[in-house]
C-alpha cells in the first residue's frame, strides 16, 4: 500500500519564498506536486508555476491532479533534470522568475513503489533511476563497477564506514550470479550485523549512495545553483528588482549533509563581496555579493511536522534573495 505524499515544510517554504499574486515561480523538483499546488494558490489568480521533474510518472500524476491549472495556462510542466533549468525555462517561454524552489527529497510515490527500487523495505528490481530513460541503473553499477569503485561510491555518497567490506562482499556475491533485486542487496548489507529496532538500517547509507550515483544528484545540484542565480537576476535586469519592492528568492530543502554542504557553500560564497585569501591585502578578485542570506543556519521542521511526517526529520531549508544584478 502506498503512502500519500506529504510536502515537507510547507509553512517555511511560503515564509521564505513569499509567493504573491501575479508572480512566476519554478518548482525544480515537482515530485507529488504538493509544493507546486501551494505556489499556485498563493500566486493566483494570474501567477504561473513551472514544474520540472525527471520522473515521467511524477509528471503524469501531477498532470491529472492539477489539470485545471494546466488548462488555465498557469501551470507548465517540463520533463527533464533540474540541472538543465535555464534551457527548460527558455523552452517554456518564461521571461519573469520571482522565486525558485528545490526540494531534494523523494516523494512517497517514488519511495513506496517497489518497482522503482529506491527502497529496501519491499523487494523490487534494483533500478533507482529517476528518469527511466537513463541508461545506467543501480543494478548496472552493482554488477559492473570494480570493488574499489563501489567502495568509493558508498563512502563518498553515503559516508558508509563499512564501504570496503560491503564492496568486497558484493563482488564476491555477484560471481555466483547478477544482483538484480533490492532484497538481495539489502541482505548483503545486513549480513552479520546486529541493529536495534528504531536504529538506522544497515542498508540505508548504501542505498542512499547508490541512488545519488545513479542519478548524479550532487553534480546536478552543483550545476543548477548558478543557473538559479542567473534566472532570478534575469528578471531583475528586465524590470529591476526594486521596481515592485520584490527581490527574487531561492529556497532549497536538503536531506543529507552532502547536499546541504553544497548549498551552504554556494550561498555563502555568493553572499560575500570578496573571495580573495586573507593574506591578500587588497581585493583582486572583483567578486561582489549577489545574494543576501535569509537563513544563517538552516531552518528545520517543527516537532509537530515530524510527528505528522517522520520523513521530514532530516530536512534542512536554506533561503536567499537577490541583492545585486550583473549587467
Amino acid at each position: 500500500m502506498q503512502t500519500q505524499h506529504i510536502s515537507v515544510m510547507p509553512e517555511e517554504v511560503v515564509h521564505f519564498l513569499q509567493p504573491a499574486p501575479g508572480r512566476c515561480y519554478i518548482d525544480g523538483t515537482l515530485g507529488g506536486g504538493g509544493h507546486t499546488a501551494l505556489l499556485l494558490d498563493y500566486c493566483a489568480p494570474d501567477g504561473r508555476v513551472l514544474g520540472i521533474d525527471a520522473d515521467a510518472l511524477a509528471l503524469a500524476r501531477v498532470r491529472e491532479r492539477l489539470a485545471p491549472a494546466i488548462e488555465q495556462g498557469r501551470l507548465l510542466l517540463a520533463h527533464g533534470n533540474f540541472a538543465e533549468m535555464e534551457q527548460l525555462v527558455d523552452v517554456a517561454g518564461l521571461h519573469r522568475i520571482d522565486g525558485i524552489l528545490l526540494d531534494l527529497g523523494f516523494s512517497s510515490d517514488q519511495m513506496d513503489d517497489p518497482l522503482r527500487g529506491f527502497s529496501f523495505s519491499a523487494d523490487g528490481p534494483l533500478d533507482m533511476r529517476m528518469d527511466r530513460t537513463a541508461e545506467r541503473s543501480a543494478a548496472d553499477i552493482i554488477n559492473t563497477a570494480s570493488e574499489q569503485e563501489l567502495a568509493d561510491i558508498f563512502w563518498r555518497y553515503g559516508e558508509e564506514t563499512r564501504s570496503r567490506p560491503l564492496a568486497r562482499r558484493i563482488v564476491q556475491a555477484r560471481v555466483k550470479g547478477p544482483i538484480t533485486r533490492t532484497a538481495q542487496l539489502a541482505a548483503l548489507a545486513t549480513a552479520g550485523v546486529r541493529y536495534k529496532a528504531g536504529a538506522i538500517h544497515p542498508a540505508t547509507r548504501m542505498f542512499q549512495a547508490l541512488r545519488i550515483a545513479v542519478n548524479q544528484e550532487l553534480a546536478g545540484l552543483e550545476a543548477v545553483l548558478p543557473q538559479m542565480l542567473h534566472l532570478l537576476q534575469r528578471w531583475g535586469q528586465v524590470a529591476g528588482s526594486e521596481q515592485d519592492g520584490h527581490a527574487g528568492r531561492m529556497v532549497i530543502i536538503s536531506f543529507h549533509s552532502l547536499e546541504d554542504r553544497i548549498v551552504k557553500e554556494f550561498m555563502r560564497r555568493e553572499a560575500t563581496d570578496c573571495l580573495c585569501p586573507p593574506r591578500v591585502p587588497i581585493c583582486v578578485c572583483g567578486h561582489k555579493a549577489q545574494l543576501r542570506l535569509l537563513t544563517r543556519r538552516p531552518a528545520s521542521p517543527s516537532q509537530q511536522e515530524i510527528d505528522r511526517n517522520p520523513r521530514a526529520r532530516s530536512a534542512h531549508l536554506r533561503a536567499a534573495e537577490i541583492v545585486a544584478v550583473v549587467l
